[in-house]
Parts: structure tokens; C-alpha cells; sequence
């Protein structure tokens, strides 16, 4: 089965496309496989999935962690949501840019978000159910978020009037996390995936 990797705009950031083989009794695909994902200079390991269900004009994020530091690889099971994908990095020349992509259940592409970059969702349809590929554990006390509606990043939306948690209402800037000490632990390297 093939596997084909989009760059986006973001260095480090991809869109995963798989091979799926259809016919009148549904289709089949292969998410995950570790020697083609390797192959295609993704990482091989994954320790965590993640599996969420929203409602409809849900945002999510954007989230990240730095400790251990967390890749997410994204995909939407069913309905239909928009993944966003921003770089965070210090010192990287795309740093504050984001890259969006909207998808649905029927789409198999997966959007590749490394480690230094946070990463969020809008939910596009009645319902989206996403499901991560995580490269680390989770760990609550070295994780936070950006504002979805920092305008110094001005990610296009699809929605007017979003429905947040608590936790992702009160997220800081952009700016606010590039002057915590943490903000260290996301250096820009040249290899990023």
C-alpha cells in the first residue's frame, strides 16, 4: 500500500496521504505502519491515541507539550472538522504561521504536527470524532495552549462564534508563551520531523 507525504507551508508540518482501496462493500486503509512511516521520514513511534468526539461548532486548541516533547498525528474518523497546525518554535522562520486543512471521515488524509508546533480544531459539521497519533505521554503539568483567536497568529476560522472550554478560553498569546522559560524547550533545528 502506498503512502504520499504534502508538504505544507510549515516546514516539519504534513499532510499524510494513504492509498485506500474501495469497493461496494465500504474500503480499507492502512493508518499506521511503521516501516513506510518511517520511510517517509515520519516517525515510527507512536505511544499514545487519542480519541475525541465534539459537537458541532466546537474549537479545540490549540494545544501542546514540551515535556516529554509531543508530535500529534491527526485524522478525522467521522463528521467533519477543520485541523490547524501552528508553529510555536523560537527562533523558527515560520514561527506564529499556521497551516488548516478541512477534512471529513471519508477523507483519509492525516495532518502531521511535530513536536513545536500546537495544534487545534474546528468542527465543521454536526459532529467530529479525531483521533491523535501521539509521540509522547501525556503530562499535565507541562502542557498549555495559544489562544485560537490570537491575532498575532489570525487563524481563518470556518466559525463566527465558537464554543471553547474554560481551559481554552483563558489560553495565552502567542507572545505571552514565547517569554515563559518553557518557550526554551522549543528550539528551531533544521530537522524538524
Amino acid at each position: 500500500m502506498d503512502l504520499s507525504i504534502e508538504p505544507t507551508p510549515l516546514p516539519g508540518a504534513l499532510v499524510v496521504h494513504h492509498e485506500t482501496f474501495r469497493d461496494d462493500r465500504g474500503f480499507f486503509l492502512e493508518v499506521y505502519r511503521r516501516d513506510r512511516f518511517e520511510a517517509a521520514g515520519l516517525p515510527g513511534t507512536f505511544v499514545q491515541i487519542n480519541h475525541s468526539r465534539s459537537a458541532a461548532g466546537v474549537v479545540r486548541g490549540l494545544h501542546f507539550q514540551w515535556d516529554p516533547p509531543m508530535g500529534k498525528l491527526m485524522r478525522v474518523v467521522s463528521g467533519r472538522a477543520f485541523l490547524v497546525a501552528v508553529d510555536i518554535r523560537p527562533g523558527s522562520p515560520t514561527l506564529g504561521r499556521w497551516f488548516g486543512l478541512e477534512l471529513e471521515g471519508s477523507d483519509p488524509r492525516q495532518v502531521w504536527a511535530p513536536a513545536g508546533f500546537a495544534r487545534g480544531f474546528a468542527v465543521t459539521g454536526d459532529h467530529a470524532e479525531i483521533e491523535y497519533l501521539c509521540t509522547g505521554t501525556y503530562n499535565p503539568a507541562a502542557e498549555a495552549g495559544i489562544r485560537f483567536d490570537d491575532p498575532e497568529i489570525g487563524i481563518d476560522w470556518p466559525l463566527a462564534e465558537p464554543t471553547l472550554s474554560e481551559k481554552d478560553r483563558r489560553a495565552q498569546s502567542l507572545e505571552e508563551w514565547l517569554g515563559r522559560e518553557e518557550a526554551a524547550r522549543f528550539p528551531y533545528r533544521e530537522e524538524t520531523s
